[in-house]
């Protein structure tokens, strides 16, 4: 009678569970549920009253550009959907630092134009 034999490699592999930034952000952003009010305070209060007036007198002082006005309107309703909508924190925090990221730029864009009131007007 013949028996089988089944070989199976003696070679273990420990596998590296690489964590980047992003995924620890995205983690911490989950766990933020519990805080979803006060960062729906923040993401409208703090951007919608004061970062999104900051940038518009920026885009105002700098010439009134027309190039940056969508930017700022989409950048204040990406933020105010994501809330309205109800989705996780998983989405609407990083929703919320993309859009204050665009009215940094926009602002330092602004600051490098250099302000000048009489080209607000032509």
């Amino acid at each position: 009678m013949n028996s089988l034999q089944q070989t199976y490699p003696h070679t273990y592999k420990k596998s590296i569970s690489i964590s980047t930034a992003w995924k620890r952000f995205i983690n911490w952003s989950s766990k933020q549920e519990e805080n979803r009010l006060l960062w729906l305070g923040i993401s409208v209060i703090g951007h919608g009253c004061i970062l999104t007036v900051a940038t518009v007198g920026a885009i105002v002082l700098s010439g009134n550009n027309f190039i940056f006005w969508p930017f700022v309107i989409g950048a204040m309703t990406m933020t105010l959907v994501t809330h309205i909508a109800a989705l996780p924190t998983r989405i609407t925090i990083p929703v919320f630092f993309l859009s204050v990221l665009i009215d940094i730029v926009i602002i330092a864009i602004c600051i490098g134009n250099g302000f000048d009131i009489k080209n607000t007007y032509i």
